[in-house]
C-alpha cells in the first residue's frame, strides 16, 4: 500500500480586538502575530523540502484567515492554493456575537442548548468529521498522484473541524470539553494514510514560540 501524510493546519491568530466569535464571517484577517505564525509554518515545510519530503499539494478553507495562512507555504513550496469549501469552519448559532455569561443567559438562546452532545447550537460534530475526512482522502489521492509513496499534503482549516476529525480518526467519541482541545493556532494534526486507511495521528506546533499571549477566543 502507499503511505501519504495529510497535515491539517489550523490558521494563525486573527485580528479580532472585539473578541467576536467570527465563525464563517468574511474579512477576518490574520493579526501581525498570525502572519508570523504562518511564516513559521512555511519555514517548517521548507525545511522538509530541503530533506526531500515537503508537501506537494496544498488546500485551504475559503475563509480569509485560512487563505492568508496558506500563502507563505504556497510561496515557499511553489504550490497553488486549492480552495475546498468542505474544510470551512463549523456553522454556529452564536456567530458574530461577543460571548459572555450575560449573552448566553438570554432566553432567545436557550433552545440551542438542548443537546450539547450534537451540539444543538451548530453543525453536528459527525458532519464536520465526515466532510473533513472526505476532503483529506481526496487530498491524499492527489498528493499520491503528484509525489507517489511518502508524499505529503496540507489542508488549512479551523480548530473545531480539525479536532472533530482527529477524534474520529482515533475512534473516540466526538463530544468533548472545548477547553481540552489539543489544536492550538498554527498547529499541525497529521494523518498518515496507508491506502485509504488512517494508520497514525500525530500532533505538532511549529509556531509554539508565538503562542504565549495569543488570542483565545472560543471557537476561533
Amino acid at each position: 500500500m502507499s503511505r501519504v501524510t495529510v497535515h491539517l493546519l489550523r490558521h494563525g491568530e486573527v485580528f479580532n480586538p472585539d473578541g467576536v466569535l467570527y465563525g464563517r464571517l468574511p474579512e477576518f484577517h490574520l493579526s501581525e502575530r498570525g502572519r508570523a505564525m504562518a511564516d513559521m509554518v512555511a519555514e517548517h515545510f521548507a525545511a522538509l523540502k530541503d530533506d526531500g519530503g515537503a508537501p506537494v499539494y496544498l488546500v485551504a478553507s475559503p475563509l480569509t484567515r485560512a487563505q492568508e495562512t496558506a500563502q507563505p507555504t504556497a510561496k515557499a513550496l511553489g504550490l497553488e492554493i486549492v480552495t475546498d469549501p468542505r474544510i470551512i469552519e463549523a456553522e454556529n448559532h452564536f456567530e458574530g456575537l461577543v460571548m459572555s455569561k450575560a449573552e448566553l443567559l438570554k432566553p432567545k438562546h436557550w433552545p440551542y442548548f438542548i443537546n450539547p452532545l450534537r451540539p444543538s447550537w451548530g453543525e453536528a460534530y459527525s458532519a464536520q468529521a465526515e466532510r473533513m475526512l472526505e476532503a483529506a482522502r481526496d487530498a491524499r489521492r492527489r498528493a499520491f498522484e503528484i509525489g507517489g509513496d511518502g508524499a505529503q499534503a496540507v489542508m488549512v482549516s479551523h480548530q473545531l473541524p480539525i479536532w472533530a476529525t482527529r477524534r474520529s480518526a482515533e475512534g473516540k467519541r466526538l463530544w468533548h470539553d472545548p477547553r481540552n482541545r489539543e489544536c492550538t493556532l498554527a498547529s499541525l494534526t497529521s494523518l498518515t494514510f496507508d491506502g485509504e486507511d488512517i494508520v497514525d495521528v500525530a500532533y505538532s506546533e511549529p509556531a509554539a514560540v508565538l503562542l504565549p499571549g495569543a488570542a483565545t477566543t472560543p471557537g476561533a
